[in-house]
């Protein structure tokens, strides 16, 4: 496996566990090493607009108990 695919690999499971409140995740890159650059780039993006939509949500929850004066 090529040192590119295990750096992207790695960056999936650092996503994975950055979310709070998870348990820890640990990948076997033997079952994503099938898996092209490209494929594994979109996983990666995929993480991360779930990541912003999560936060997004939690801002509009937040807004709902900001005092107005």
């Amino acid at each position: 496996m090529s040192e590119r695919k295990e750096k992207l690999i790695q960056d999936i499971q650092n996503l994975l566990n950055s979310y709070e409140g998870g348990s820890n995740t640990s990948i076997n890159p033997a079952l994503l090493e099938f898996m092209d650059e490209k494929t594994l780039i979109g996983i990666i993006d995929s993480l991360l607009d779930q990541k912003e939509d999560s936060k997004e949500a939690d801002v509009e929850w937040l807004e709902q108990f900001k005092i107005t004066k």
